[in-house]
């Protein structure tokens, strides 16, 4: 490169070559942008011995994934002590109805043993889940206890429901509750089924069916 000549005025310098009609300033860059270069080598030095070379930090998405696990398990310690009386008002959301309904209606979930009606039948054909619109319960018809089997299970899975936690979470398992709930009314009078398993000491309970219907939960 040519010795730079000193303009007058300081004006901007060309270079004398020219190429397809194209000349070619002459100019030192500012120091401010040399900085700002020499700056984002650096720490891209550091950043990749840190993050490759010697496992330090973490990645974008490791931070996300662990923010998010945090929040739904604050969802679901908070959803440990729900009530009957969320639940009751759960069950008057439309929102929280339909998206019960939607879960509860899709194939191989809930509808598959407890029929699309709740009757836990189908074109008179009887299902192995029990009916979830009468007043009668296996294993308690308050809104804390349908949740409990939802979540759980049934206490002997060889004979009743699998627990649902692990496939549905906990918000989905309140709204298949609020969808349940949304066939009855805050209330009405609680039936023990014949076949019940016995209540634990000190737990309140319930008249026993005088002529049991044909299926209980």
């Amino acid at each position: 490169m040519d010795p730079k000549k000193p303009s007058p005025n300081n004006e901007p310098q060309l270079r004398d070559h020219i190429y397809d009609g194209i000349q070619e300033y002459d100019q030192k860059l500012p120091n401010w942008w040399l900085f700002t270069l020499y700056i984002a080598i650096a720490y891209f030095v550091i950043h990749w011995l840190c993050y490759y070379q010697l496992g330090l930090g973490s990645s974008d998405t490791v931070v996300i994934d662990k923010a998010m696990a945090e929040m739904q398990t604050a969802r679901d310690k908070q959803m440990e002590s729900i009530s009957d009386e969320q639940l009751w008002a759960l069950s008057r959301d439309p929102a929280a109805v339909e998206a019960g309904k939607a879960t509860f209606m899709t194939p191989g979930m809930c509808v598959t043993c407890h029929g699309p009606d709740l009757t836990g039948m189908l074109s008179g054909a009887k299902l192995p889940g029990l009916p979830l619109n009468d007043q009668e319960w296996k294993h308690g018809g308050k809104p804390t206890e349908i949740f409990k089997i939802v979540r759980k299970g049934s206490p002997d899975i060889t004979k009743g429901m699998a627990a649902w936690e692990l496939v549905l979470g906990m918000k989905r398992v309140s709204e298949v509750v609020a969808f349940v709930l949304s066939h009855h009314k805050e209330g009405e009078p609680i039936t023990r089924a014949a076949d019940s398993p016995p209540a634990t000491p000190g737990a309140a309970t319930t008249a026993p069916a005088v002529s049991p219907p044909p299926a209980s939960k």
